[in-house]
């Protein structure tokens, strides 16, 4: 028994290494793919995101102004010490040329400021007319009122809230409290909305178009379903905006759409295709259909035939044995199809750019103006970060749904 318990515990080692070994150079074989990820994917957007929260414009330039405001909490002006620590500063960032760092940073929190602090800097003089408090009001009474030193505050960094807050249409007044944005700044939530709603409509829309093609696709001989899908294939070999000015030519008041409906007495006037809503929602489908039909496509090719016909078999009439044995079979591929579709479509940003009006425009698009046109980073990390946020909300909602799907069925 010693002996044979031994030879067990030696086999058990032997084992143990073998799968250790396997193990290790399994991990090895994906490290250079692991590590190229890294660098060129996870690191990159996590230092895009961090910039939502990261605020280190302002101190650098001002540092004695950040200094001394440190103790005021809003309540009336600050003393006259972080009138002259602000004197100091924009004397210095004016010498080394960086006071419109500074006034960039501020005018994210307010409009304006940049016109107020470059202003300033420029006219202020070596020496206060009496004293500093006096000098700066008389220069631009904006230096008089507390919402402007509550700016100074909110951007002291190194950390802030404020790219995020403003993201979901809030603010800090001057006491640091959260509070709503003013009327005619709060659009992001309403965009959000839009981007979300265009998002469920495109997906919706390829679910309806994309279920009956992929059953076609399924029940067909190898060789016609081979030619079809290559059909349903043929968009992915075509420049995405290619395909979208595409569309802008097909749905243009005198496009092809148009003289056929014109021509077919179906409208009496040409119609408005493209520019709106409509456009959006007819090219992004397109361009998103192949998503929806591939995942369906696998799933129902896996189906057994048998079924149906067992379902005939036992009495069901065709539209009962499909909406009872069928179609439940299906929610797998529907479910990846839809998740698939709509995270997608809700990062899109040439096809509505270019066949939607203003009033279409999705989160994408103010992403890429923050990005290129005024370069605010952090408002662009901000409004990517809370996109992001949303997609994996919904996708942690989908794996749950599946996943008790899964213990149900199993």
């Amino acid at each position: 028994m010693t002996a044979l318990a031994q030879d067990s515990a030696t086999i058990r080692r032997s084992l143990h290494r073998a799968g250790r070994r396997r193990r290790v150079q399994a991990w090895l074989l994906i490290a250079p793919l692991v590590v190229f990820l890294l660098l060129v994917f996870v690191v990159p957007i996590a230092g895009m995101l961090w910039r939502a929260v990261d605020d280190q414009d302002l101190a650098p330039v001002m540092p004695r102004t950040v200094a001394a405001l440190a103790s005021w909490h809003g309540e009336g002006l600050p003393g006259e010490d972080a009138f002259a620590a602000l004197a100091a500063d924009m004397i210095q960032a004016r010498a080394d040329k960086t006071i419109a760092t500074a006034a960039r940073r501020l005018n994210y929190d307010h409009n304006g400021y940049r016109t107020i602090v470059t202003n300033t800097a420029r006219k202020l003089p070596g020496a206060p007319n009496g004293t500093w408090r006096d000098t700066f009001v008389a220069l631009d009474p904006a230096w008089g009122e507390t919402e402007t030193w509550a700016s100074i505050v909110r951007a002291a960094g190194p950390r802030t809230d404020f790219y995020l807050l403003a993201a979901l249409d809030l603010r800090r007044d001057v006491t640091g409290s959260v509070v709503s944005a003013p009327a005619e700044e709060s659009i992001y939530r309403d965009v959000f909305l839009r981007t979300f709603l265009i998002s469920l409509s495109v997906t919706a829309l390829c679910l309806v178009i994309g279920f009956p093609v992929a059953y076609l696709l399924a029940t067909q001989p190898p060789r016609i379903a081979n030619l079809l899908m290559i059909l349903v294939l043929l968009p992915f070999w075509t420049s995405l905006l290619v395909r979208t000015t595409a569309w802008v030519v097909l749905l243009q008041t005198n496009g092809v759409v148009n003289e056929i409906l014109t021509g077919l007495g179906l409208a009496g006037a040409p119609l408005q295709l493209v520019y709106n809503r409509v456009g959006v929602l007819i090219a992004m489908t397109h361009v998103l259909l192949p998503y929806m039909i591939l995942p369906l496509y696998s799933v129902m090719r896996s189906i057994p035939p048998a079924h149906l016909r067992a379902a005939y078999s036992l009495g069901a009439r065709p539209v009962g044995a499909f909406l009872r044995v069928y179609l439940p079979q299906t929610l797998p591929g529907i479910g990846a199809g839809a998740l698939l579709v709509f995270i997608l479509a809700l990062g899109y940003y040439i096809t509505p750019a270019l066949v939607g009006g203003p009033a279409d425009q999705m989160m994408s698009w103010f992403i890429a103006f923050y990005t290129t046109s005024t370069v605010n980073w952090g408002m662009a990390s901000a409004l990517g970060l809370l996109l992001l946020a949303a997609t994996l909300a919904l996708y942690a909602v989908y794996a749950r749904l599946v996943g008790a799907d899964r213990m149900r069925l199993g």
